[in-house]
C-alpha cells in the first residue's frame, strides 16, 4: 500500500529531475511563487487553527455541558459534511463576490472542513471517563484548568488527527479556491498544465506541496508523542456531570445558531435560488441519472478499496511500533497533499509505460481514490486500533485462536466503527473528487461532481445546481452514519 502511495512522488521527482539545479531555483525565487507559498501558508495555518478551534469547542458543549437539544445540534454540526467545500464556495459566489478574498477564502473552507475535527473529538470526549475529569475537579482544579490539562491531552490523537486531515485538505483543495478566485499553490499547478502543459515546473509546485505535507506529518508526530492510550476496560458507564451554562446559554445558542446559518443556510439558499431558475429552463433528467449513479457505485467502491488497504497499514504502525513501520504509515499522507491532477497524470504515465491495459479503465480510477483518502482511512481505523488492549489478542490467541479467525471474532468487533467511519469519510470524499476523476474516469463515465464543475466553472449557475443538489443528497447518508458512530457509548 505504501508502495502504491509513493507513485506519484516518484513522477513528480522523476518529472523536476530534467529542470536542473538552476532552472528550478530561477522558477521557485520568483515574485509570484513567493506570492502563492504567503497565500498557501497563511491559508493553511488560519483556516486549519479556527477548524480545530470550532470542532473543539462545538464538541465539548455537545458532550460536556447541559445544552438543550444535544441531539439536535450534533447533527447540526455535522450537516457541513453533506455540502461539499465546491458546492459551499458556488453557493457563496452565486450569492456575492465579496468572498472572493482572503477572509472569504478562510470562511468557506472553515465552515467546510470543521466537522473532521468536530466528529473524530465527539467520539472521543464520549469515549472518555468522566471519572478522570471528576478526580481532578476535587483535586481543586477549575473549569478550564481541566479542560486543558485532563481533557485535552486525553482526546489529542482524534484532535490532532482531525486537524491533519483538515491541513492535507487544505493543500489539495482546487474546486472551492478557484471559484473564490483565491490563488494558491494547488490552483497553480492546475493552470499550469491547463495553460501551457507545463510539467516540470507544475511538477515542482507538487514537490512543494509535499514539503509542507512533510511538515504538516512532523508537526502532527511530535504533538501526538509514542505514549499507549489503550486500556482494559471502558471506564464509567454513566453521563459526566455536566457544566452548567447559566447566562451563557443565550450566547451559545446565539453562536450555534450562526454557524449553523453560516456554513448550512447560506449555500443551501443559493442551491434553491439557482434550482428553480435552472429547471425552468429545462433539465436533462437522463443525464443526471447516470451521474448519480455512476458516482454512488465509485464512492462506494472508493470507501471499501481504501478502508480494506488501511487496516495493515495501521495494524503494522500499531502493533509494531519501529523506524521502518512508522515510515511506512507517514508515507501514505504524501499524496494526499498533491492535487489530484498530479496523482492523475503519474498514475497515467505508469500505466502507459508499464501495464497498457489499465489505462482508462476503472482499476486505475479507483486506484486513484485510494492514493488520494488513503489518509481518512488510516486516521480513522487508527483511532479506533489505538483503543484495543494487545492483552486481548494475547488472550484469545492462548485460547486457540489465531489469524483471521482472531482478527475476526476479537479485533474486528472491537474496530468496526473505526472501519464504518472510514469507509463513510472515504465514500464522500470519492463522491466529490474532481481533477483526478476527469482525467482517470473511463470514457463515457460522468460523475455528479464532474458534470457540476463544467456548468459552475462556465457560470452555469442554474444548470449547475441539480448536480450540487444530487452531490448534497448523496452525502446524507454517509454524514447521518458518521454522526451516529461518534455518539457510540464506549463498549
Amino acid at each position: 500500500m505504501a508502495g502504491l502511495t509513493l507513485v506519484p512522488l516518484g513522477y513528480v521527482l522523476w518529472t523536476t529531475a530534467d529542470m536542473g539545479q538552476q532552472r528550478a531555483l530561477d522558477f521557485l525565487l520568483r515574485p509570484r511563487i513567493g506570492e502563492l507559498l504567503w497565500n498557501t501558508t497563511r491559508l493553511l495555518v488560519l483556516a486549519t487553527a479556527l477548524s480545530t478551534v470550532i470542532g473543539v469547542a462545538g464538541a465539548w458543549l455537545v458532550e460536556r455541558t447541559d445544552l438543550r437539544g444535544r441531539g439536535w445540534w450534533h447533527g447540526v454540526l455535522c450537516a457541513p459534511l453533506a455540502v461539499p467545500a465546491f458546492v459551499n464556495g458556488y453557493g457563496w459566489v452565486s450569492t456575492t463576490h465579496l468572498v472572493q478574498s482572503f477572509p472569504g477564502a478562510v470562511m468557506v473552507v472553515t465552515l467546510s472542513y470543521y466537522p473532521l475535527v468536530y466528529l473524530p473529538t465527539v467520539a472521543a470526549l464520549r469515549r472518555l471517563d468522566p471519572g478522570v475529569e471528576e478526580v481532578a475537579t476535587s483535586l481543586g482544579h477549575g473549569g478550564w484548568s481541566v479542560f486543558a490539562r485532563v481533557t485535552l491531552p486525553a482526546i489529542s490523537p482524534a484532535v490532532l488527527g482531525g486537524a491533519l486531515l483538515v491541513g492535507l485538505h487544505l493543500l489539495a483543495e482546487y474546486g472551492a479556491l478557484q471559484l473564490l478566485n483565491y490563488p494558491t499553490l494547488t490552483t497553480a499547478v492546475l493552470q499550469q498544465y491547463g495553460t501551457g502543459f507545463n510539467g516540470p515546473e507544475a511538477t515542482l509546485l507538487g514537490l512543494v506541496l509535499v514539503a509542507f505535507c512533510l511538515l504538516l506529518l512532523g508537526a502532527e508526530a511530535l504533538l501526538r508523542g509514542r505514549r499507549r492510550r489503550a486500556r482494559g476496560g471502558a471506564g464509567a458507564r454513566r453521563e459526566p456531570e455536566r457544566v452548567v451554562l447559566g447566562r451563557r446559554r443565550p450566547l451559545v445558542v446565539l453562536g450555534l445558531g450562526a454557524l449553523a446559518l453560516w456554513s448550512l443556510a447560506v449555500p443551501v439558499a443559493a442551491l434553491v435560488r439557482w434550482l428553480v431558475r435552472g429547471t425552468s429552463a429545462g433539465l436533462d433528467t437522463a443525464e443526471l441519472v447516470d451521474a448519480t449513479g455512476s458516482t454512488l457505485v465509485l464512492a462506494v467502491l472508493g470507501g471499501v478499496v481504501t478502508t480494506a488497504a488501511a487496516v495493515p497499514v495501521v495494524w503494522l504502525a500499531v502493533r509494531y511500533r519501529g523506524v521502518l513501520t512508522t515510515a511506512i504509515e507517514r508515507s501514505v499522507y504524501t499524496a494526499s497533499a498533491l492535487p489530484g491532477i498530479v496523482i492523475a497524470l503519474a498514475l497515467v504515465t505508469v500505466s502507459i509505460r508499464a501495464v497498457p491495459s489499465l489505462y482508462q479503465t476503472l482499476v486505475l480510477l479507483v486506484a486513484g481514490y485510494l492514493i488520494l483518502f488513503l489518509p481518512r482511512a488510516v486516521v480513522s481505523v487508527r483511532g479506533t486500533y489505538e483503543l484495543v488492549p494487545p492483552a486481548l489478542e494475547d488472550v484469545g490467541r492462548s485460547l486457540g485462536c489465531s489469524g483471521l479467525e482472531l482478527a475476526r471474532r476479537v479485533t474486528l468487533p472491537l474496530v468496526a466503527p473505526g472501519l464504518a467511519t472510514a469507509t463513510a469519510l472515504v465514500a464522500l470524499a470519492t463522491s466529490t473528487e474532481l481533477t483526478a476523476t476527469l482525467l482517470l474516469a473511463p470514457l463515457g463515465t460522468d460523475t455528479l461532481a464532474t458534470q457540476f464543475w463544467s456548468d459552475a466553472s462556465s457560470v452555469a449557475y442554474g444548470a449547475a445546481a441539480p448536480y450540487a443538489l444530487a452531490l448534497v443528497l448523496l452525502s446524507v447518508p454517509s454524514t447521518w452514519l458518521l454522526a451516529r458512530l461518534s455518539l457510540r457509548s464506549p463498549a
